[in-house]
């Protein structure tokens, strides 16, 4: 009864990885069917799936400044995650992952699967129409140049 009872438990972990930020909604969404089969095909149980956007990265990872974040959380073994993290690491869409262990021996029945999201991810800084603000003057440009050049496109407007 007890060893029924013990294989009935899992480990609640969480996956973030990153994706190449030239990717479609549709290839990130094929790459969310992948991990969930894996984790489905491996006796595990996915609770939710949350991709975080397109997000400036720290420093350039595969020579791009941003990339696009997925969270994943499930209920597995560690056997599972090892598989998890075997499939990401041979994708070429997928240039970094990290597998973290959130909890031991959760029952399965206790967590409920949620529904996926999708959050919008940072803006672009530089987006169309967006004024320019100038705090300081360009190089070869003295303040008081600068100011006369703003004071001009505000008459003009």
């Amino acid at each position: 009864m007890a060893e029924t009872q013990a294989a009935t438990r899992l480990r609640e972990y969480e996956t973030i990885f990153l994706v190449k930020p030239e990717l479609t909604d549709d290839n990130v969404d094929r790459l969310k069917e992948r991990v969930r089969g894996i984790v489905t095909r491996e006796g595990g149980k996915v609770i939710r799936f949350t991709v975080w956007g397109k997000k400036k990265t720290l420093y350039p990872i595969a020579k791009q400044p941003r990339a696009i974040y997925v969270h994943t959380h499930y209920l597995g073994s560690a056997k599972m995650v090892a598989e998890v993290e075997r499939n990401l690491r041979n994708l070429d869409e997928v240039t970094r992952y990290l597998s973290v262990k959130l909890a031991d021996e959760v029952d399965p029945e206790s967590r409920p699967v949620l529904e996926d999201v999708k959050m919008a991810g940072d803006v672009d800084e530089t987006r169309p129409g967006a004024p320019a603000e100038r705090d300081t003057p360009f190089r070869g440009e003295s303040a008081d140049e600068a100011s006369e050049t703003e004071e001009e496109g505000t008459e003009e407007a």
